[in-house]
């Protein structure tokens, strides 16, 4: 976290998109505990409430959308090169995208709250070729959510607790 501190501290509000859509991504960056540490920052007035809100929804589906890019360019190709080294097989495949024909839109807005299912969301849904602006939409819904949610935990906690 000391890292990350220091990247905040030198390129504000930059770096919490860039650490966010690249933790979504799925590098090792912590991105709930990312928002409730920039949202406890604002609470002490060293960022702002609303920009750290808008710069955190920019970050997580600005990631979203890099990963359902690299999965929609890349993926099919590769789980038909590789798939049956992992277990997915083409009949495994196919019923992968029917389950996610059917459900996901629901997994998608959920996976934003459950660590890695939200990594591999994105992913998904551009292997199994969801139309972008349903994608999208509902992406930044979830985004929305996710963000106002931990943001505001940093915050609140932090203005219950600052001395």
């Amino acid at each position: 976290m000391e890292m990350v501190t220091e990247f905040i501290s030198q390129f504000g509000y930059a770096a919490i998109v860039v650490l966010l859509a690249l933790g979504i991504v799925g590098l090792p960056v912590p991105d709930e505990t990312l928002m409730v540490f920039v949202g406890y920052l604002a609470s002490v007035h060293v960022l702002n409430y609303l920009l750290v809100i808008l710069f955190s929804f920019i970050g997580s589906v600005a990631g979203m959308t890099i990963s359902y890019t690299i999965g929609r360019k890349l993926g099919y190709s590769i789980i038909h090169k590789c798939g049956k080294w992992v277990g997915l097989t083409p009949k495994r495949y196919r019923k992968v995208k029917r389950w996610f024909a059917k459900y996901g839109v629901w997994t998608i807005f959920f996976s934003y709250f459950i660590p890695g299912v939200r990594h591999a969301a994105g992913y998904i849904s551009g292997i199994t070729t969801m139309p972008f602006k349903k994608y999208f939409l509902l992406c930044c819904i979830g985004a929305a959510v996710w963000t106002v949610l931990f943001v505001s935990i940093g915050f609140f906690v932090g203005q219950k607790f600052s001395f």
